[in-house]
């Protein structure tokens, strides 16, 4: 029987590139390059927001020889310069999703930033002051936008693999570790919802970073925060977390 072939997926989360990093990524992405086929980011890969980061990152990524799958984070966002990020690297190949749906290698891969809001029974709810209604609306905007995108990778080929890529976290097990108190802001569980109903291989994210490497859904989906303090906490010299799709 013919043994089917894996694709290997490197993954990682909020790299936070600074301007002065010029030369500081070569190796890691190098590093990379040689260990997998697909290199996903998810988010916060610039420090401040500003497209002189995001140009760093760019020139650091020609020594990325694999296609680049990534999602923008809450520190790309920072100076509201989002737009002009993705525009400097999407001029580099990079595939930054945003609600959008893209096949590699066979795996189909769907990403939004996501947002806040809370977990489970603690989720916060439409209710009281229309900055809060607002808030929640953000999280739910999200979560639809994952879902459609999900749907379309349904849609173009039945039984695909599937690979959610976000920033927040969709579940609170990958956030245990950082302080209670914060958790309505480090992800919210509607973004989980999509994640059960389309049935996907796994999904990766960053955002809490001391927080837990894994978790699961409700039903069972793999999770990883995928920062790379946690990486590095995990004892991963070069931190990346390679997944076989």
């Amino acid at each position: 029987m013919e043994e089917i072939k894996k694709t290997k997926i490197a993954a990682v989360a909020d790299i936070h590139v600074k301007e002065g990093d010029k030369g500081k990524w070569l190796e890691y992405f190098k590093e990379i390059s040689s260990q997998a086929s697909i290199l996903v980011i998810a988010g916060d890969l610039t420090d401040t927001g500003d497209e002189m980061e995001a140009q760093v990152l760019a020139d650091e990524l020609k020594a990325c020889t694999i296609p680049v799958v990534a999602v923008l984070g809450n520190h790309d966002f920072e100076k509201g310069r989002h737009k002009l990020i993705r525009q400097i690297l999407s001029k580099t190949g990079v595939h930054i999703l945003d609600g959008e749906a893209i096949i590699i290698d066979d795996v189909g891969f769907a990403g939004v930033k996501g947002f806040g809001g809370g977990f489970d029974k603690h989720m916060l709810s439409f209710f009281g002051e229309g900055a809060m209604k607002a808030f929640v609306q953000e999280a739910v905007d999200e979560a639809l936008h994952l879902d459609r995108a999900l749907s379309r990778l349904d849609a173009e080929k039945r039984d695909i693999k599937k690979i959610a890529v976000l920033h927040y976290s969709p579940i609170k097990d990958t956030v245990i570790g950082e302080p209670e108190p914060i958790y309505p802001f480090l992800g919210c569980s509607r973004l989980a919802e999509p994640l059960n109903r389309h049935k996907v291989l796994a999904a990766f994210h960053g955002h809490a970073h001391i927080g837990s490497l894994e978790g699961k859904t409700s039903d069972g989906i793999a999770v990883y925060n995928v920062a790379i303090p946690i990486l590095q906490k995990a004892g991963l010299t070069v931190p990346f977390y390679i997944f076989e799709a």
